[in-house]
């Protein structure tokens, strides 16, 4: 069975070095290249903190790197599928390939397995090691590169529907039936929708049911009256868990992660539209990899004599690139509610592996 789908042995190693090779050429080039760039555009404000020095920019490349990696190994992988089959045609390879007997997938076969590995290699090293540099450098890009605080477990700002109604909290501290908020605005909605009461108190406790808070003050919308109230229960609906959660950023976590915070997120009434995109592209974006090489092995078949090497080599690096903008824009289209969230990660990958393998059996006759 295996015989059907790759060549020798000696075809198959010889195939795959060189496509690693490229792959790792390539991917080191564009990092050291970009990685420089981005240095010398952000080193201005790392230095300009105090008791900040040549440690904290080491720092700033630890944390970057692997983002920088993460982005720019599918393209690595598509400028080394046109490199390896570039003179491989070139030097009449492919047509000594295709004398022996071996189809064109054949050919493709090892370094498609390649790119399956690297792909996986890509989704392990994203969950892993991106997820945790890219959630700490975002961090400290908010804090202009000053030292990070540690983590109080304070929460600033939250906002939580309690089913018509809206419950506000400037801070929240504490955790399960020991939560305190601080800063409490409850709006009343009527069927409508439309504010009937505002009630804001300067702290609150958690009642259960329900948040008890104190000194409260009452402003009906209707009469324009503000008047002082004893303490009272409000948000009856409102559980401390839909409190834990704020602000999730899909890029900091890994897909277990993020899976727990979508369902928090659902629990508390929450869009979860653009975080169901991410999750499933966490799963998607690495298999771009894979991609790649049917994209760009457009340049590996017709003959070389013809003068139209050059054109097929733009044409797969073409579709590669249309590839990542259509990726993106179905990305950007799922967060607005265009696309279900499914469609949006994976449409892209399906529409164009379609698209590849049309253009590999048109261009291998």
């Amino acid at each position: 069975m295996l015989g059907d789908l790759f060549p020798s042995r000696t075809i198959t190693l010889y195939l795959a070095r060189l496509f690693i090779s490229r792959i790792l050429g390539i991917l080191v080039m564009l990092v050291l290249v970009l990685q420089m760039l981005d240095l010398l555009s952000e080193s201005g404000d790392i230095l300009a903190v105090p008791g900040n020095g040549e440690a904290q920019l080491w720092y700033y490349v630890s944390l970057r790197t692997p983002q920088l990696i993460a982005r720019f190994l599918p393209y690595s992988v598509l400028l080394a599928t046109l490199f390896t089959f570039w003179p491989l045609n070139q030097n009449s390879e492919v047509i000594a390939m295709r004398a022996a007997g071996l189809s064109a997938h054949q050919i493709l076969a090892p370094l498609l397995l390649t790119a399956g590995v690297i792909s996986l290699v890509s989704f392990t090293f994203n969950e892993t090691v991106v997820v945790e540099r890219g959630g700490t450098l975002k961090a400290w890009n908010k804090a202009r590169y000053k030292p990070l605080p540690k983590d109080t477990g304070i929460r600033t700002n939250v906002y939580v529907p309690d089913g018509a109604n809206v419950l506000t909290a400037q801070t929240v501290s504490g955790e399960g039936q020991a939560t305190r908020l601080e800063g409490v605005t409850w709006y009343r909605r009527d069927a409508a929708g439309m504010v009937t009461e505002q009630w804001r108190s300067p702290r609150a406790s958690f009642a259960n049911p329900g948040w008890r808070i104190e000194s409260p003050m009452k402003f009906e919308v209707a009469s324009t009256q503000q008047t002082a109230m004893p303490s009272q229960v409000i948000a009856t609906g409102v559980t401390p868990a839909q409190l834990a959660i704020g602000r999730v950023d899909p890029d900091g976590q890994n897909f277990v992660a993020l899976s727990r915070s979508i369902k928090a997120l659902k629990a508390s009434g929450r869009r979860v539209t653009e975080l169901e995109g991410k999750w499933w592209h966490k799963f998607s974006g690495p298999l771009s990899a894979l991609l790649m090489p049917l994209l760009g092995s457009v340049a590996a078949f017709g003959l070389a004599r013809s003068g139209n090497l050059w054109i097929r080599a733009v044409i797969g690096m073409a579709l590669g690139f249309a590839y990542f903008v259509v990726d993106n824009a179905a990305l950007a289209m799922g967060n607005f509610g265009g696309y279900p969230p499914l469609i949006a990660a994976w449409a892209p990958f399906m529409l164009f592996l379609l698209v590849g393998e049309t253009v590999l059996v048109k261009t291998e006759e």
